[in-house]
């Protein structure tokens, strides 16, 4: 740091909108905003109105900021999971002052998205305290609004001497906040005096642990070296026995080791006495049964802290492994939460659930909502900083498999193995009156996957046949990839390799020389072709259109083969990229990181689901591709939000490619019904009731769950576009043509940016209806497109989310929102003029503010209407008064 930024750094600003200090601002990681990017009062992110629109909307110069000489990216706050902050190296700092012509980068222009703290402290005791409890104020001016939130939040469950959970969307700065809050307990920073009061403190309190996982470890050591100024050891590695020792000498004020050490080692460290207990990715207990749960039951302390972006991921009892843990006792016993919680909101949301079902469930939802907000803290990217982000849209794309994928396909379900899953129920062949499962089939003899399973034990296990489900859902999920994918890896022992053969050479059948034999292909140029792989070629024609217009994009596998042909496909096709996974050198990711934010070159990064879904810190790249989707939907979230968070200046686009007809469509189909259901425990938001399915429930195993679903045949139709048009059904015609154009405009999102502005310039002079038909299908066709539709449309975030989005659509010609019902009354009374058009857009403005005071009171709109009915005028004038304060202390953006 130079000598003028140290300088400034340590002036007084007591009134952040005119702390024009260019170094200081860049110390907070605000990013430089053009002047023409000036927005209205009130912050609005970009409509999802389409993917075509979004893209004329991010070409049209009027909003794009235009591109800065210097080809350093923006530095970013530091974000929870281990993506630290990007800093310039000391001679880059003058080398650009120089630049400028005098000391300091140029000054932001007078708008500024968020404000940073004055440079004093975040007293956080109550006044008439002593000694007084504050965020130093060297700390308390790089924090974001919310962030201060967050460490009053943390020192309120401390003073209440009891744990919680910092729930904050990923990218947040979980990991700035848990700092802030215990520079603040353990008094660090401030003035002499304020050392010396406090220093008789820290001898009074035990040392800090954090538990994370590995690959974050680093990133905590880095932030506490920012931040503060603790005594920070790691007890990971050969010098586990030196650390201990250390701690015990009290030398040691905060102790990071990971997941799999504390599981090991942890009834080493559970004899310590903690006085705070840190668990990053606390999601990581949900399981009651782990040993990493058990050895965090052990730990000796009341403060037990959870720092988790997914609270929730597959189940609702996950919510009492991971409450029942910071705070014991909370949510009651297991038993009470399963049948007066978990039981009542499944059922509730089955779509054919009795009137009486839903609104039980409504009541729970709402007293366990209730409950949780005492120990749980949860915020969201478009309820903090959403006015510092263009946006983000997540497309889920139905890929056709290729004919020869199909046929595979189909031999793969006609093999005895599964046959005997999907049959399962059937009464015996031999006349018993047992199932099939019970009597002759238990075991699979003739079976490929079964005799290599029990290849030592001849009369099969204790769970067959039912120890063939994870095999033959891998190879099944093999297959919607890439056919090349269950052909022998030369990795693996010879028994599996002559198994693989075998199984490869059963269910090509025919087709064998189309795929080059059983044997793995090393042919470059048959791996790098995407003939016979229906994802690849969707892949291949929607890359040529993202590359030509500058885009950067992610691309995530959870197969390392998988990423093995990818990789040879770019290198076929010409495009620069980067690669990282699990045998990348954890010394070696930051560097690849940083090169490809860098370096404008860079059009690709291929990453490792496993290895990437935490830690990296990519938003250079605004167009992310999950090739393949996990069972559990929070990865696949994790995978998006490496480009999604802070510092992201430019709307991103999401497209998980699903091969139709394939298993797949189960995996999205549960993952739908997964946040659905954490939408409605966790916040108790109001979901769309798509499926008839229960999990853990054989009395209600619907469409979605049970075996015989796993290996249902779904070659002949589209599951998840028939499950939702079912919901349609009972919906209103305008609703239900509104997500049709949604279909539409993705195939113009496609098409060449001549044609996509001869068909914006016509929708100027005739109605868009008249064009779409001609160009969607054959669009959609030739990239290998059968359907699509966004997420956010499908999983539906509750009232409060959706009437925020309405307010911050600008209602303006040039970029609508189809979705919208309004929109679609102004086109159909077009002649009527702007009459109708402004009654609608105050129609919408007062639907938006409405909506806006139902999030403020944490309701959603219903149950905002019941209480504002039931209200008197007095307390109406309050929750007015209350909501207009509010909006004056939060700076507009």
């Amino acid at each position: 740091m130079s000598l003028h930024s140290f300088k400034e750094t340590l002036k007084s600003c007591t009134n952040p909108s005119i702390s024009s200090s260019p170094d200081t601002i860049s110390s907070f990681s605000q990013p430089s905003i053009p002047h023409q990017f000036d927005l209205p009062t009130n912050p609005r992110k970009p409509p999802k109105s389409s993917l075509s629109q979004q893209l004329l909307r991010l070409q049209d110069p009027q909003f794009v900021p235009q591109p800065q000489p210097q080809s350093q990216p923006e530095k970013t706050h530091v974000e929870n999971g281990g993506c630290g902050e990007e800093e310039e190296e000391e001679e880059e700092e003058e080398e650009e002052e120089e630049k400028q012509g005098g000391f300091g980068r140029p000054m932001l222009n007078s708008f500024q998205f968020d404000h940073t703290g004055p440079f004093e402290p975040l007293v956080l005791s109550s006044p008439g305290v002593n000694p007084v409890i504050q965020v130093p104020a060297s700390i308390n001016c790089r924090l974001l609004e919310h962030q201060r939130a967050g460490v009053k939040f943390l020192y309120n469950l401390y003073q209440s001497n009891h744990g919680g959970i910092l729930g904050d969307d990923m990218g947040l700065g979980k990991t700035i906040q848990t700092i802030a809050f215990l520079a603040a307990v353990f008094g660090k920073g401030g003035d002499s005096a304020a050392t010396s009061l406090t220093g008789n403190q820290v001898a009074k309190k035990g040392p800090v642990l954090i538990v994370c996982p590995t690959s974050v470890i680093h990133n905590w050591e880095i932030e506490f070296s920012k931040w503060s100024t603790f005594s920070v050891s790691v007890y990971h590695g050969p010098n586990r026995d030196l650390i201990f020792e250390k701690l015990g000498g009290h030398g040691v004020e905060i102790l990071v080791t990971s997941f799999d050490t504390f599981r090991i080692h942890g009834s080493i460290l559970s004899e310590v006495q903690w006085e705070i207990v840190v668990v990053d990715e606390a999601h990581r207990l949900k399981n009651e049964k782990s040993k990493l749960y058990g050895a965090c039951l052990e730990i000796k302390t009341p403060k037990r802290y959870g720092l988790t972006g997914t609270i929730m991921q597959n189940k609702i009892m996950e919510l009492y492994n991971l409450f029942d843990w910071v705070a014991p006792g909370c949510l009651g016993t297991r038993e009470h939460f399963r049948e007066f919680y978990d039981e009542p909101l499944k059922h509730g949301q089955r779509s054919t659930a009795p009137k009486r079902f839903v609104r039980i469930a409504d009541e729970r939802k709402q007293h366990l909502v209730a409950v949780l907000r005492k120990y749980l803290l949860r915020r969201t990217k478009e309820e903090t900083i959403r006015h510092l982000m263009m946006g983000k849209e997540d497309n889920v794309v139905f890929c056709a498999m290729s004919e020869l994928q199909k046929r595979i396909y189909t031999r793969i379900l006609q093999l005895p193995d599964i046959q005997c899953l999907i049959n399962k129920d059937l009464p015996c062949s031999c006349g018993s009156p047992l199932k099939q499962v019970e009597c002759c089939k238990r075991i699979v003899p003739d079976g490929i996957v079964w005799r290599y399973l029990h290849r030592d034990n001849p009369d099969g296990c204790d769970s067959c046949p039912f120890c063939l489900v994870l095999p033959c859902l891998v190879k099944l999920q093999q297959i919607s990839n890439h056919l090349e994918l269950i052909k022998p890896n030369p990795r693996d022992d010879p028994d599996k390799q002559r198994k693989d053969a075998e199984f490869a050479s059963a269910v090509f059948g025919t087709d064998i020389d189309l795929v080059g034999g059983y044997s793995q292909n090393e042919s470059f140029m048959g791996l790098s072709d995407v003939k016979h792989c229906g994802k690849m070629r969707a892949l291949e024609k929607l890359m040529i259109s993202w590359v030509s217009k500058g885009d950067k994009i992610l691309l995530f596998s959870y197969s390392v083969r998988m990423l093995d042909i990818l990789e040879k496909f770019l290198i076929r096709k010409g495009y620069s990229f980067s690669r990282l996974d699990g045998s990348t050198p954890t010394g070696l990711r930051q560097s690849l990181v940083d090169d490809f934010n860098s370096s404008p070159s860079k059009q690709v990064f291929l990453i490792s689901t496993r290895a990437g879904g935490l830690g990296l810190n990519l938003v250079s790249a605004n167009r992310v591709v999950i090739f393949d989707p996990n069972w559990n939907p929070a990865q696949d979230l994790q995978a998006q939000d490496r480009s999604f968070r802070y510092g992201q200046r430019r709307h991103v686009v999401v497209f998980r490619l699903l091969a139709a007809g394939s298993l797949e469509e189960l995996v999205y189909t549960r993952q739908v019904y997964k946040q659905q259901l954490s939408n409605i425990a966790v916040s108790g938001k109001m979901e769309k009731r798509y499926f008839e399915g229960v999990q853990d429930c054989k009395e209600f195993q619907g469409e979605l769950f049970g075996i015989c679903n796993l290996f249902r045949d779904l070659s002949d139709k589209l599951f998840t576009s028939e499950i939702i048009e079912l919901h349609e059904k009972g919906q209103e015609n305008e609703h239900r043509s509104s997500r049709k154009e949604d279909l539409a405009e993705l195939g113009m999102y496609f098409l060449p940016s001549k044609g996509a502005n001869e068909t914006t310039s016509s929708e100027t002079s005739k109605p868009k209806d008249t064009e779409r038909p001609f160009t969607t299908k054959p669009v959609l066709s030739d990239l290998g497109i059968v359907y699509a539709h966004r997420n956010e449309d499908i999983v539906n975030y509750g009232s409060r989310t959706q009437g925020k989005n309405e307010a911050c659509v600008p209602q303006t010609d040039d970029v609508v929102q189809p979705s919208c019902p309004t929109v679609k009354r102004r086109k159909s009374d077009a002649v009527c003029g702007k009459e109708n058009a402004n009654a609608d857009s105050s129609k919408l403005r007062k639907k938006g503010q409405y909506s806006l005071l139902a999030q403020f009171m944490n309701m959603g709109e219903v149950e905002f209407s019941k209480w504002l009915l039931s209200a008197t005028p007095a307390e109406r004038e309050k929750v007015l008064r209350d909501y207009k304060r509010k909006r004056e202390k939060i700076p507009d953006g």
